[in-house]
């Protein structure tokens, strides 16, 4: 008998992907009357979280969001596309990428991209403790190229808090008081 958990069988990025939409109207916005940057996040948060609660088989929180990317204005009127998946998974957290398209309600063109966001899950139990998630399987190139740049990002946010950890530490010896 083993205290380990049973290895959990992968998941292809397929199967937890997902689109939200939304219609933008005028409780969306800001003083400038364009969709408030807030409004946008809530719909890449949800999407997000709905993604990673899909692929981890249950409740999954929010630990950070990266490089939030507004590219274009979203105006009143405009039907909103939050497209998200897996892109990497470690023992109990998980990197959602988003993707936000946005294009008019009563045309046909095609949407344009106007903004992109990467956010870390973590799934979590009943009693809110980290759980062990399925691995992501990469299905296409796209898909595995995605894995890789998150691999960079996760090594380059855990270089981060550790440099900040340690500048914190080294000036707290010195008595310096932040």
């Amino acid at each position: 008998m083993t205290d380990q958990a049973p290895e959990l069988q992968g998941k292809p990025t397929s199967a937890s992907r997902t689109t939200l939409s939304h219609i933008m109207t005028g409780s969306d916005t800001n003083l400038l009357g364009t969709v408030h940057g807030g409004v946008i996040m809530k719909l890449v948060d949800d999407a997000a979280g709905a993604v990673a609660g899909r692929h981890s088989g249950g409740p999954a929180v929010t630990a950070s969001m990266d490089e939030m990317v507004f590219l274009e204005p979203v105006r009143v009127g405009d039907l909103v596309h939050v497209k998200a998946q897996v892109n990497w998974t470690g023992r109990s957290s998980m990197e959602v990428g988003v993707r936000v398209l946005a294009e008019r309600w009563n045309e046909s063109t095609p949407a344009t991209q106007v903004g992109s966001a990467y956010l870390v899950f973590a799934a979590v139990d009943a009693d809110g403790k980290p759980r062990t998630v399925p691995p992501v399987v990469p299905e296409t190139e796209r898909d595995k190229r995605r894995y890789q740049e998150a691999q960079i990002r996760r090594t380059h946010r855990l270089a981060r808090r550790r440099a900040i950890k340690e500048l914190r530490e080294q000036r707290a010896a010195e008595g310096i008081d932040d």
